[in-house]
C-alpha cells in the first residue's frame, strides 16, 4: 500500500502535465461523449419536467382530488348520495356530436362537454374574452351561450358572436378557449372542443338511449386523507357499479405511461449513440496512444513500470472524458428550458428553470461506463509497447489481444453498462432485446468486416493499379475496414429502420387503409331512426355499400370470476382492459371477420350468454375458449363464455369488435346503432353532401368522415416521426464523428504508404483514385449492410410487433447509398489530402 499511493500520485501528477500540451487528437472523443451523454441527460430531464409536473399539478389537471366516471348512464340517486357525502361535486358530460351553421352551408365534428356552475373545482378556466365561464354559458333570450376551440371557428368560418347549432338546441359563441385546465385527463380527442352548460347540452337532445356518453363526476374532498381508500370504499358498496375511478396524483396516468415509454425509446436511441461515439472513444484512445508510442517508450527507459503508464494514460482519458460528460450534462439541464418553450402549448411542463439529478446521474454513469468500456483494451496495448519503440517507428497495427486483466475489465464494464440499461428501463423487456441487438450488431459487423476483407483478398487480380492498391488496402493488416464498417453501420442501420417504420406507417395511413376504409361512420343512430336513415343513404349514394351494427358500451370487470384490476395483465392486451369497449351483438359470424377456434352459435339460440372475442387480444390476455368475461353494461355485471375466438383486420377500419355476444345476452336492452358507408368511387363534393344531409336530417346521428380521422393520425404519426428522426440523427452524427476519427486514427500508416510510393513513382491522382476507390467500395459494403439488416429489423417491428402490411421501399434504399458513399468518400478524402501534401524525408527516417 505504501508504494501504491505514490505511484498513483506520481501518475495523477504527470498526466496533469502532460494535458497542459493541449488535448489535440480528443476533439472527436469529446464530441462522442457529449452528444451521447447530452441526448440521454435531455430525453430523461424532459420527461422528468412532464411526468413531475403532471403530479404536482394533479388536482388541477383533474378538476378535483377524485374523479368518477361513468359511460352512457348516469349516478342513481344512491351513488349520488355516496358521491355528495364525499364533498363538493362538480358533474361534467362529454360526447362527441355535429356542429353546424344555421343555414345547414357547413358542419363538424365536436368534442362536447357540458359543465355545471361549480367547474372547475381546481384550476381556473380562461376564455377570449377573459369572462366567468358561468357568464359564457348562460342563456340569453332561449339561445344558450357556447365557448369553443379556435380551430372549430376556423373550420366553419365563424367568429365571436355568430350562431351554431347543436343537436336542436341554437347556440350563441361568446367566446374561444385559452385554458381548460382537465383537457388532458380528458384524452386525446379527434375533434375541436365546445363547451356548453348542462342545461344547453339536455335542451339539445343529443342524450338519448344507447347514446356514447361520459358522465364524469369530479369530487373536492372534504378529507383529503381519505383518498386512499375511496375506490376500495366505492367498489364495496357499489360492486356493479361500473365506474372508473381516478384521483389526483394519477390525474393522467395513459399520458404519464405514454411520456415514458416514448422517453425509454428515445433514451436507448441516445444510448445507441454513446455506444456508437464508444467506437471513436476506443478510435480515439488508439490514435493519441499511438502517437505517445515514444513517450511511453521514454517512460520505460527511465524504469516506469507499465502499470505507471497505464494510470498516467486512465487519468489522462478519464480527466477529458470527464469534461464531454460535463458538456452534455449541461445539454440536459437546459433541455427543458428550451422544451418547455415549444411543448407548453401541448403538456404541462414547468417554465421555470429546474435541475433534475437523476437524470444527469444516469447519464453521468452511462458516459463514465462508456468511455472504460471502450478505452480499457486501447489502454491495454499501450501497457505493452516495448522500450525499443524509441529508437524505431512502430505502431500499434498488427498485434494480439491485450493482456487477460483488461479484457475481463472491458468485459465487466460492458456488462455495467448493459445491466444499467436494463435496470433503469420501463419495459425491461425492451431494453433486454436492445441489448441483445447492439450485441449482436457489433458482432455481425465485424463478421461483416472480416467478409469484406476476404472477398477482396480473394478478388482477381485487376489491371488498374489504383484500384488494385485499393483492394489491397481493404485486407492488409492495419486496414481501416473493420473501423469503418462498425463505425458507420450501426449509426445507417439505425437510421434505416426508423425510416422504413416510419414510411411503412405513412403508408398504411395514406393508402392501404384509403382503399379498403370505409367513407363515414355513423354513431349513436336510434333504433326507430334506423329504416329511414338506412333509405336516406342509400338514396345519396346509391353506389355505397351501407353496414349497420347495435352497438352499447361495456367495461370488463373480471375474467373467470378474477377482478382484472387485480391481475398481472401482459402490456400487449392491456388496452382491451383500459375504459369501455364498444360491443355489438350478432346471430350470424360477421362478414368482415373469419373463424379462428370454435364455431358458432345457431341463429335462434337461447341458452347461456356466450361471447365470441378477438383471438389475437385473446391470445394477448391469455383467454381461450370455455372461459368467462364478466362485462358490466348500464350498470349491470353480465357474464359471458366464450364460444369461439375471431380474426379481426383491424387495419381495415371497418366495424370491428373486441367482443360480439349472442343476440340473447342482450335481449331488451336500450341501445343505440353503428353504421359505415363504403363507396370507393365517391367524390368528396359527394361526401360532403351526405354529410350535409345526414346532419341536417338527424342532428342527433354523429357522422365522422373516416379520411379526416386519418389525416389527424396521420399528423400525430409525423410529429412522432420529427422527434424519432432527431434522435436517429444524434445517433448518425456519433457515426460520422466515429467515422472521421477512425480515418483519422489511420492518418500515420496512410501517411507512410503515401510516402513510399510517391518515392516508387506514384502520382497523387493515382493515389487520390485508390483511396477514392477504396473509400467507395467500403461504402458500398455498409451501405448494403445497412440496408439489409435495418430493413430485417424494420419488418420484424411492423410486421410481427404492429401487425401491418410491411413493404421495402426503393427511396430508402437510394437515400442510404447515397449517405454511405458521401460520407465515407467525402470524409476520408479531406483527411487524406493532407496526407498526400506530406514530406516523404522526415518519414523515411523513422521507417
Amino acid at each position: 500500500m505504501s508504494t501504491v499511493t505514490p505511484r498513483v500520485a506520481l501518475a495523477f501528477r504527470l498526466a496533469l502535465r502532460e494535458l497542459r500540451g493541449g488535448i489535440r487528437g480528443f476533439y472527436i472523443f469529446l464530441a462522442c461523449i457529449a452528444l451521447g451523454t447530452g441526448a440521454i441527460a435531455a430525453v430523461n430531464s424532459v420527461s422528468q419536467s412532464i411526468t413531475d409536473t403532471i403530479a404536482s399539478q394533479g388536482q388541477e389537471l383533474l378538476a378535483g382530488d377524485v374523479r368518477f366516471e361513468l359511460n352512457n348512464r348516469q349516478a342513481t340517486s344512491q351513488e349520488m348520495s355516496f358521491l355528495q357525502g364525499l364533498g363538493t361535486i362538480s358533474v361534467s358530460t362529454g360526447l362527441r356530436s355535429m356542429a353546424r351553421k344555421p343555414d345547414g352551408s357547413d358542419q363538424a365534428l365536436v368534442e362536447v362537454k357540458a359543465v355545471d356552475d361549480a367547474y372547475p373545482l381546481y384550476g381556473r378556466f380562461v376564455a377570449e374574452p377573459d369572462y366567468p365561464l358561468a357568464a359564457l354559458l348562460s342563456s340569453q333570450g332561449g339561445t344558450y351561450g357556447a365557448v369553443a376551440a379556435p380551430l372549430l371557428l376556423d373550420r366553419l368560418g365563424l367568429a365571436v358572436g355568430d350562431e351554431l347549432l347543436l343537436g336542436n338546441v341554437k347556440l350563441s359563441i361568446t367566446g374561444t378557449v385559452k385554458t381548460e385546465p382537465d383537457a388532458l385527463s380528458e384524452g386525446f380527442g379527434f375533434a375541436p372542443r365546445l363547451l356548453v352548460s348542462r342545461q344547453a347540452l339536455e335542451a339539445s337532445g343529443l342524450i338519448q338511449t344507447g347514446s356514447l356518453v361520459e358522465h364524469a363526476y369530479k369530487i373536492r374532498l372534504e378529507d383529503k386523507g381519505a383518498m386512499s381508500g375511496i375506490q376500495a370504499r366505492a367498489s364495496k358498496e357499489f360492486p356493479s357499479a361500473g365506474w372508473a375511478i381516478r384521483t389526483s396524483d394519477r390525474a393522467a396516468p395513459s399520458l404519464t405511461e405514454n411520456i415514458t415509454r416514448f422517453s425509454q425509446f428515445l433514451t436507448l436511441v441516445g444510448l445507441t449513440a454513446l455506444i456508437v461515439g464508444g467506437v471513436g472513444v476506443a478510435n480515439a484512445v488508439r490514435a493519441f496512444l499511438d502517437s505517445k508510442r515514444t513517450t511511453i517508450a521514454t517512460f520505460k527507459c527511465l524504469g516506469a513500470p507499465a502499470a505507471v503508464v497505464v494510470l498516467i494514460y486512465l487519468f489522462q482519458i478519464a480527466i477529458i472524458a470527464l469534461g464531454g460528460i460535463l458538456a452534455g450534462l449541461v445539454i440536459g439541464a437546459l433541455s427543458p428550458i428550451f422544451a418547455a418553450q415549444f411543448l407548453a402549448q401541448f403538456l404541462p411542463v414547468s417554465t421555470a428553470p429546474t435541475l433534475y439529478p437523476g437524470a444527469l446521474l444516469l447519464a453521468t454513469l452511462f458516459g463514465i461506463l462508456t468511455t472504460l468500456a471502450f478505452a480499457i483494451l486501447p489502454l491495454g496495448h499501450a501497457r505493452e509497447v516495448p522500450a525499443t519503440a524509441l529508437f524505431r517507428e512502430q505502431g500499434f497495427e498488427a498485434r494480439r489481444l491485450p493482456s487477460w486483466p483488461y479484457i475481463l475489465l472491458a468485459a465487466v464494464f460492458m456488462a455495467a453498462l448493459a445491466s444499467l440499461a436494463i435496470l433503469t428501463a420501463y419495459d425491461r423487456f425492451i431494453a433486454v432485446v436492445f441489448v441483445g441487438a447492439i450485441i449482436f450488431a457489433f458482432v455481425v459487423l465485424r463478421l461483416v468486416a472480416a467478409l469484406i476483407a476476404w472477398l477482396a483478398r480473394r478478388s482477381p487480380r485487376v489491371h488498374s493499379p489504383a484500384l488494385r492498391l485499393a483492394i489491397g488496402n481493404i485486407h492488409r493488416p492495419g486496414a481501416l475496414t473493420p473501423s469503418v464498417v462498425l463505425s458507420l453501420g450501426l449509426g445507417l442501420a439505425l437510421l434505416v429502420t426508423l425510416t422504413l417504420i416510419d414510411g411503412n406507417l405513412r403508408q398504411q395511413l395514406t393508402s392501404r387503409m384509403n382503399e379498403g376504409a370505409p367513407n363515414f361512420f355513423f354513431v349513436d343512430i336510434q333504433s326507430a331512426e334506423v329504416d329511414a336513415f338506412r333509405n336516406l343513404v342509400q338514396a345519396q349514394a346509391p353506389r355505397g355499400k351501407l353496414m349497420e351494427v347495435p352497438m352499447l358500451r361495456g367495461r370488463i370487470v373480471a375474467f373467470n370470476g378474477e377482478d382484472v384490476t387485480k391481475m398481472n395483465v401482459p402490456a400487449a392486451g392491456r388496452w382491451v382492459l383500459n375504459g369501455d369497449r364498444g360491443i355489438t351483438y350478432a346471430d350470424t359470424l360477421p362478414e368482415n371477420a373469419a373463424l379462428a377456434e370454435g364455431s358458432w352459435w345457431d341463429k335462434d339460440y337461447s341458452g347461456e350468454p356466450l361471447v365470441s372475442f378477438s383471438s389475437e387480444e385473446a391470445h394477448e390476455l391469455g383467454l381461450k375458449i370455455g372461459d368467462t368475461v364478466t362485462v358490466n353494461v348500464l350498470g349491470r355485471n353480465i357474464t359471458a363464455k366464450i364460444a369461439n375466438l375471431r380474426r379481426v383486420e383491424w387495419e381495415s377500419l371497418s366495424i370491428n369488435f373486441v367482443m360480439v355476444f349472442s343476440p340473447n345476452t342482450f335481449r331488451g336492452a336500450p341501445h343505440a346503432w353503428l353504421a359505415t358507408l363504403t363507396d370507393p368511387s365517391s367524390t368528396p363534393a359527394e361526401d360532403a353532401a351526405i354529410l350535409k344531409s345526414v346532419t341536417h336530417t338527424y342532428p342527433t346521428i354523429t357522422s365522422v368522415r373516416v379520411k379526416d380521422a386519418i389525416d389527424i393520425v396521420n399528423q400525430l404519426v409525423a410529429q412522432l416521426a420529427t422527434a424519432i428522426r432527431a434522435a436517429a440523427s444524434v445517433a448518425l452524427v456519433a457515426s460520422i464523428l466515429v467515422l472521421a476519427g477512425a480515418l483519422a486514427a489511420g492518418n500515420r500508416a496512410r501517411t507512410h504508404d503515401a510516402v513510399v510510393l510517391k518515392t516508387l513513382g506514384a502520382t497523387r491522382a493515382m493515389l487520390i483514385r485508390a483511396f477514392s476507390y477504396e473509400y467507395l467500395i467500403l461504402g458500398l459494403a455498409t451501405a448494403i449492410f445497412a440496408l439489409f439488416a435495418g430493413g430485417i429489423a424494420a419488418w420484424f417491428i411492423v410486421a410481427r410487433i404492429m401487425r401491418l402490411p410491411s413493404a421495402f421501399l426503393p427511396d430508402v434504399a437510394g437515400l442510404t447509398l447515397v449517405t454511405a458513399l458521401v460520407l465515407t468518400v467525402g470524409i476520408g478524402l479531406i483527411g487524406t489530402w493532407r496526407i498526400l501534401g506530406q514530406k516523404a524525408a522526415p518519414v523515411l527516417r523513422e521507417l
